[in-house]
């Protein structure tokens, strides 16, 4: 029988609006009945043409408690009209017209079905969840119905979506809003407390016990705090009128229902529930919602590189939704633990999935569509570039896609509802005969840790621990995780079964090879393969370029020269720790490497580096000498070498010196003329036009074998040489008849004579160089080159110092000529004999 309930008021607008628009939004609080009348009353549409509908829900038990109450207001069983697909578990049948799915069924049925054929309308309930299934299958959803399928209709439902923001990137998809019957509620706010979060519920309870009447749901974060707060409230239980009920994800369905119907005693009932129990859940008689504001969401984990379950702080629109709860028999009553103050500054929705999950599969899915730019969909979000940029390249080492197009290896990881690195890692167990392994292996990855105390990283010994707990050995690891990772063993292996089928039974030996372990390891995490450094036991060199360090100083992996690293974290100074890993026969992945021709400088030991490489990512596998280098290949490195070290590097020489500083000088003082520039940074980028031959470079050293002088002057033609030995001569001719080399300096300094004063007699004034412009500066020596006098005026000198500077010559170079009149003597170079002394 179909009960009356608030969307009935709105059903005529959304059947006529459908008539009209293919694609509604339609906004609904809790207990309006939009996910259970609504599609049920859509079946009898007449442009449905008996075709089906699927209806998207985010959670396991949503979908099934959603299918059994259609089918009950149906009077039919479950599979019947009504039934529902789920990871491992389906209820259709070739009656059913309405299926309720998880999200990533729809994905899959996509994909073997890419125009869904026989569907005529496709629900997506409680959209604002944002996950990234949901935006996925929307996006695929939206491509079919403008490309293949016009007559597809979708409806968009949710009770706290941005209805408005929605719309307009559907290009002004209708809206349609529902009221519902919300009761008012009260707040209580608890106030922050530094107890552990089962601590504080079970105070709350016990207080909401006390002051209120009428069942009570209660939200943890997760099943590790109801259980805790299980354990405590049993002495409650005893002889009481009060039972205590779980309700999270990895409960049976049949236990899920109890927490989920009215009890049949008529007990009072206390829902211990996760946010399993927020939406498209009727939960009968609660008049008490409890708040732990916390709950669990997906993030991408860098460092086991998958997506696990992080507990954060409730979102205000959740927090909304949860209270919404208490509203809909009555007046209801919200706990919440934490103050109003607290309430003011929650973030007002959830963040979309997509932008802080790892996108591989997402990418994977969008590749096999057949879609080569993922912008070209139609997205709510888009996918974050960085992030995609990362999914490309690990699907390319998985061999799952090439050049925008998903490969055999590819299609077959699809075939698997897991991540792609546990799809090839499963696949690849197969291959190698190591299917059983495999398969525990990814168990373990995909669970918690259950040696988390453990001083070994050693991934082995957690599947030694599984095998003894198998067993009933003695073993030390956490029985519970043990628990759940057999659990998820056997459901993988069912998976195989079914998909591939493969048929494996778990084997309780576990005197395998640990290198076996690390194997498969490396399968999934191709980028983490890592080698021992020589100088560092603790420390590995990834295929991906990175450093990492064994979390534990005491860790007998050390003694491992390779490594296949699951768990990795971001460390610290691009150091990251290593958590999970196991021993590498690097002879196992000879298949994954590559050569390479390698002419490089390596800069440490200082020496041209040629050779063939075998390389395994970005570690070096094996080398060899390499012949018959390219001349042009090691000029390139070798001009590389000299502009990241400096000029230098190179050999510069008195005579090279005194060469470049002219014409330094001459820029500097006269930029009138044009000249190459023979600065650092000129002859840097001009290294190709000068420099040569480095045919004979090997290593540092030999950079100072090459003489520079003859290179430099090729950078002049024949006018500019002659134009600067007119304007910046290498020597002046002083009057003794001798050329004296002049001394430049780079920075415009006036560039210094450095000469005896014998050789100046006779020569009145300083002399100049660059047409006139610049006098040089005069060092006048004495016979023993000692300076006497620095001037740029030697008219000034010869009048008014030279006497006096010839009294202290006479008497220290007795044998020397030292005339009274430098104007009229002889200059002379040395000693001029057979003179009368003056």
């Amino acid at each position: 029988m179909i009960v009356n309930l608030p969307i009935h008021e709105v059903l005529p607008q959304i059947k006529n609006t459908l008539l009209n628009h293919p694609t509604i939004i339609i906004q609904a609080p809790p207990g309006a009945g939009k996910s259970t009348l609504l599609p049920l009353e859509l079946l009898k549409e007449e442009w449905l043409k008996g075709n089906k509908i699927l209806m998207l829900e985010p959670r396991k038990l949503a979908a099934r408690s959603v299918a059994t109450r259609m089918a009950s207001l149906l009077n039919e069983e479950v599979g019947q009209s009504v039934g529902y697909r789920v990871r491992f578990e389906n209820k259709i049948s070739k009656q059913t017209k309405l299926e309720v799915l998880t999200e990533g069924i729809l994905t899959r049925i996509l994909q073997q079905d890419n125009a869904l054929e026989g569907v005529g309308l496709v629900i997506f309930d409680e959209f604002h969840e944002r996950s990234l299934h949901a935006d996925l299958a929307l996006a695929l959803c939206l491509e079919i119905q403008q490309v293949l399928r016009e007559d597809l209709k979708i409806i968009i439902m949710s009770a706290t979506l941005d209805g408005a923001l929605l719309s307009k990137m559907l290009g002004n998809a209708p809206i349609i809003t529902s009221e519902g019957r919300q009761h008012p509620i009260s707040y209580s706010y608890l106030g922050n407390d530094s107890a552990a979060i089962h601590i504080r519920m079970l105070d709350a309870i016990k207080r909401a016990l006390r002051e209120q009447e009428g069942d009570i749901l209660a939200f943890f974060p997760g099943a590790g705090e109801i259980h805790k707060t299980l354990s405590s409230l049993e002495l409650l239980q005893e002889n009481s009128d009060v039972e205590f009920l779980p309700l999270f994800g990895d409960l049976t369905f049949k236990e899920q229902q109890k927490a989920i119907m009215p009890h049949p005693q008529g007990k009072r009932k206390v829902v211990l529930a996760t946010s399993i129990a927020e939406t498209s859940l009727t939960i009968e008689g609660i008049k008490v919602v409890i708040d732990s504001g916390f709950s669990r969401v997906p993030k991408f984990e860098i460092r086991s590189g998958l997506t696990r379950l992080e507990t954060v702080k409730v979102t205000a629109d959740a927090a909304k939704q949860r209270a919404g709860r208490a509203g809909r028999l009555g007046p209801g009553v919200c706990y919440r633990m934490w103050s109003e103050a607290t309430q003011l500054q929650l973030i007002e929705n959830r963040t979309p999935e997509i932008l802080e999950a790892d996108l591989a599969p997402l990418l994977l899915e969008i590749t096999n569509w057949g879609v080569a730019n993922y912008k070209e969909l139609t997205w709510m979000t888009q996918p974050p570039i960085a992030a995609m940029t990362q999914a490309n390249d690990l699907l390319q080492q998985l061999d799952a896609i090439k050049e925008n197009k998903i490969t055999d290896r590819g299609k077959e990881m699809l075939r698997l509802p897991t991540h792609p690195r546990i799809s090839h890692l499963l696949l690849e167990g197969e291959k190698v005969g190591l299917s059983s392994l495999a398969i525990d292996v990814a168990a373990v990855l995909e669970e918690r840790d259950p040696l988390l105390k453990s001083e070994s990283a050693n991934l082995a010994l957690r599947i030694e621990e599984l095998h003894k707990w198998r067993k009933r050995e003695h073993f030390v690891g956490e029985k519970t995780v043990l628990e759940r990772i057999d659990r998820t063993s056997l459901q993988i292996s069912s998976l195989l079964q079914k998909v591939l089928g493969i048929n494996q039974r778990f084997s309780t030996d576990y005197s395998f090879y640990h290198e076996q372990v690390g194997r498969l390891i490396a399968a999934a995490y191709p980028e983490r393969i890592a080698k021992q450094k020589e100088n560092d036991l603790t420390r590995y060199r990834l295929a991906n370029g990175r450093i990492a360090k064994l979390a534990s100083d005491y860790d007998a992996l050390d003694r491992e020269k390779w490594l296949a690293i699951a768990h990795l974290d971001a460390g610290t100074s691009n150091e990251g720790r290593i958590f999970l890993a196991a021993p590498l026969n690097i002879d196992h992945l000879s298949h994954l490497y590559h050569s390479t021709e390698t002419i490089r400088w390596d800069s440490q030991k200082g020496i041209l580096i040629a050779q063939k490489e075998l390389r395994l990512g970005d570690i070096i596998v094996k080398t060899s000498a390499l012949e018959n280098v390219s001349e042009s290949k090691r000029n390139e490195i070798l001009y590389q070498t000299i502009r990241s070290e400096g000029i230098s590097i190179l050999s510069w020489t008195d005579e090279t010196i005194a060469w470049r500083n002219r014409l330094l000088w001459l820029a500097e003082v006269n930029t009138e003329e044009s000249f190459p520039d023979f600065t650092d940074v000129g002859l840097l980028d001009s290294l190709e036009d000068w420099l040569f031959p480095l045919e004979n470079i090997k290593k540092r050293e030999d950079f100072k074998k090459l003489y520079l002088l003859d290179g430099l002057k090729t950078r002049l033609t024949w006018q500019q040489t002659q134009r600067i030995d007119q304007l910046a001569p290498e020597a002046i001719k002083v009057p003794s008849g001798f050329t004296v080399p002049l001394t430049y300096f780079s920075d415009g300094r006036n560039p210094v004579l450095a000469v005896r004063l014998q050789e100046m007699f006779g020569l009145t004034d300083t002399p100049t160089i660059n047409e006139g412009k610049t006098q040089v500066l005069l060092h006048l020596l004495s016979p023993g080159y000692k300076p006497v006098q620095v001037t740029q005026d030697l008219r000034s000198f010869w009048k008014n110092t030279y006497p006096d500077v010839r009294k202290e010559l006479r008497i220290r170079y007795q044998k020397h000529h030292w005339p009274e009149d430098p104007w009229k003597a002889e200059a002379v170079r040395g000693v001029k004999r057979n003179l009368i002394r003056g």
